[in-house]
């Protein structure tokens, strides 16, 4: 009895069911004392007992609780929802600031500027999720200051920094000189990003094409190339300054108009007016000669820096790209804020074109009411006709940042009424003094330079055919101008100059590339085969391609000659060429009788196969890139977009589905089906009869006859089928 009770206040302890607890008692009871057998197998029993778990609530402070989507779908969900209503007034951002996958999205993007490579989610450690969560937590609840240097939230996966452990003299050259911004800084100004640039991306203007996604320098020179054709005056005019910095009032208002959300205009207004700690500019020191230094060996999570090629071509960037603006605190959103303060400036633009328009019926081009008809072959733009009293008046306007184009086609004194009233506007708006100097009005017959590219009227001679009275086929020379969208060769000779490559502007002479003198033959060719590639697609849509590129490639040639000839005392570029071939593919520092021939040692996998330099021959180099650009150009992802929501749509679709029935067509959706419904119902005989010829109780005889039946059935089938594809096909 005591044994049973043990038993009992044991279990009790565990919580265990009665009905289990009274079997034991009972058991013990009819089959008398429990013996030692009975009693170990009772105890081992309630041992491995585990009682029942019981569902906890999701705990609100686990980041993997508020993962439920991925951030890319919450992105395109906040696209769809922006371009379906475009002109609404956005007012619950604070609900998507709330979204943690917002915030692991964002950190996903900064963790890959800053280490090179990226972090996929399920790789992400979970202490970084949690400080991740106290981040956004602490935006929500106001307790996030910009600029902050030594207490963070979240630090970056390279920052190993003991900052308890630091000395004073560090802590005051950290709080007193220019620093980059902090991690935690460029999460925040990505999921603001993330949140903002759909809202404005669609209510910017199609006429602005820097700092937005799928619109580059390329679109502006093909755009350029399809509808500035016609236009004869020209105002060129450079507001790069706005981008230095706005009043902080000016950019509050130019975002309080399309955002009302509280949360969110507080947090920019934070960031813009927080100051900025910068270390005061010291005068340059005088230049002395350097001992000789060993290299330095990179740390193990320290990036490689970057190639020689592509920090080259940072150099030829065009000047209208080379402002970037920076903003405060606000770092990646101050290209957005720019936009969105210059947005009224293409807002104003665009009603000045609607106004100016005046159509003229007896003119060949833009005589239509929306003075947007096609223009013959938009391959190559049409022949310009002059401009006169009888002729329509337009005009046309590009912006790429800070720099806008204008294009009249009507007498000068419009142009210079236009110009007047854009002083006025800048002058009013920006606060910018602009005269008739920074803002010129050029004829195209002089050429305007943009984006390193020269605008300019080319007079050609087309042989026209064409018929006469009575059949005959006449043939004769006529004249015309076409828009020509060429390359600047000395802007290009200015941009190599800068960077050593030559010297002098008349007669350039290539200089030896001393930055690669310790590189081997193979690496040297293959970094200027990556910058020769590079300007062949910088100069895809300049009437001169080939030329310009034929000059890149020379420059080049000559420079890395002069340095093979001075890193292998060769003398001349003429011996290098002689041993190196033209485009310098054979190997060099070869000598005769003293090693192996470089193809065994290529064949040993002993050294680097050598590639010879590219676009030696300007027969080599491709052609222009003269593809049709459409009128109304929009970038892919806004096709897509915009084309998704047509389809979302119930009333199109039944307005399109209404339209193929009254004209009596068949949608590739029924067609599926007729053709699935054909199978369907003609194959199910054959299924059938193939499962009774495969019993095994039929007779040879009857299956003799089994396979006659079959074989006149499918001849059936088959005449059916035939006659219901003709009859579908009649319908379509």
């Amino acid at each position: 009895m005591n044994r049973c009770l043990a038993i009992f206040a044991y279990s009790r302890s565990f919580h265990l069911p009665t009905t289990r607890i009274t079997g034991t008692l009972l058991y013990s009871h009819v089959a008398g004392p429990l013996n030692q057998k009975t009693y170990a197998l009772a105890l081992c029993r309630l041992l491995s007992y585990t009682p029942p778990h019981h569902r906890r609530p999701p705990d609100p402070d686990d980041p993997s609780n508020l993962m439920r989507e991925d951030g890319v779908s919450v992105c395109s969900q906040m696209w769809i929802e922006n371009f379906r209503e475009p002109d609404r007034t956005v007012t619950n951002l604070t609900s998507f600031l709330r979204r943690f996958e917002l915030w692991v999205l964002a950190y996903q993007k900064v963790c890959a500027d800053e280490i090179g490579t990226y972090v996929p989610r399920s790789a992400i450690q979970r202490s970084a999720l949690e400080d991740l969560l106290v981040l956004r937590n602490a935006v929500l609840d106001g307790r996030f200051k910009w600029g902050a240097r030594l207490d963070f939230f979240i630090k970056s996966p390279k920052d190993k920094t003991d900052y308890a452990s630091l000395s004073k003299r560090k802590i005051k050259a950290i709080l007193t000189t220019t620093q980059p911004a902090a991690f935690q800084d460029k999460i925040v100004q990505e999921v603001l990003f993330l949140i903002l640039e759909p809202v404005y991306e669609s209510r910017f203007s199609q006429k602005s094409f820097a700092f937005r996604p799928g619109r580059t320098a390329h679109t502006v020179l093909r755009v350029v190339r399809r509808s500035f054709a016609g236009y004869l005056w020209y105002l060129k005019g450079d507001l790069s300054t706005v981008l230095d910095g706005m009043k902080d009032s000016f950019v509050i208002g130019a975002l309080m108009r399309d955002v009302r959300d509280k949360k969110i205009v507080d947090l920019i207004k934070s960031a813009l007016t927080t100051p900025v700690i910068k270390t005061a500019v010291e005068p340059p020191k005088k230049k002395t000669k350097r001992k000789h230094q060993k290299k330095r060996v990179l740390q193990e999570d320290e990036p490689k820096p970057d190639p020689y090629w592509l920090d080259t071509f940072f150099g030829f960037a065009p000047e209208e790209a080379e402002k970037q603006p920076s903003w405060g605190h606000c770092g990646i959103l101050s290209p957005l804020l720019a936009n969105v303060c210059l947005d009224e400036l293409d807002q104003w633009v665009e009603g000045k074109i609607k106004d100016y328009y005046s159509p003229s019926k007896s003119d060949v081009i833009w005589n239509t009411p929306e003075g947007e008809a096609e223009q013959g072959n938009t391959s190559w733009p049409e022949f310009v006709p002059t401009s006169g009293p009888d002729k329509t008046r337009k005009m046309d306007y590009v912006r790429y940042g800070g720099h806008i184009l204008i294009g009249v086609r009507g007498p000068r004194a419009d142009a210079a009424t236009l110009r007047k009233q854009l002083v006025e506007f800048v002058d009013q708006k920006y606060m910018l003094k602009l005269d008739n100097d920074s803002l010129p009005i050029e004829h195209i017959t002089k050429g305007i330079m943009f984006l390193d590219h020269v605008l300019c009227r080319r007079v050609v001679y087309p042989t026209l055919r064409y018929t006469a009275t009575g059949g005959k086929i006449i043939s004769e020379k006529g004249v015309g101008t076409l828009l020509s969208v060429t390359a600047s060769l000395k802007q290009c000779i200015k941009q190599f100059r800068k960077l050593q490559f030559l010297k002098g502007d008349r007669d350039p002479d290539p200089q030896p590339c001393f930055r690669m003198f310790h590189a081997t033959q193979a690496h040297t060719n293959a970094q200027m085969n990556k910058f020769l590639s590079t300007m062949v697609e910088w100069y895809r849509y300049a009437d001169n391609r080939k030329k310009i590129v034929n000059f890149c490639s020379y420059i080049l040639r000559g420079s890395l000659a002069k340095l093979y000839a001075a890193k292998y005392k060769l003398r001349s570029r003429a011996k290098v060429y002689k041993i190196g071939a033209r485009n310098l593919s054979r190997p060099l520092k070869e000598k005769k009788g003293s090693s192996p021939e470089y193809h065994n040692l290529l064949r040993m996998g002993l050294v680097e196969s050598i590639d010879g330099l590219q676009y030696t021959r300007m027969s080599l180099v491709p052609e222009t890139d003269y593809s049709p650009f459409p009128n109304n150009w929009r970038p892919d992802h806004e096709k897509a977009l915009l084309e998704y929501i047509n389809l979302e749509d119930p009333q199109r679709l039944d307005e399109q589905r209404s339209l193929i029935n009254e004209q009596g067509l068949i949608s590739p959706q029924d067609y599926i089906s007729m053709l699935v419904w054909n199978y369907k119902r003609n194959a199910l005989p054959m299924d059938h009869q193939l499962s009774i010829s495969s019993t095994a109780s039929i007779t040879a005889t009857e299956q003799t006859l089994l396979s006659g039946v079959e074989n006149q059935t499918s001849t059936e089938e088959h005449m059916e089928h035939r006659t219901t594809t003709r009859l579908i096909a009649a319908q379509m």
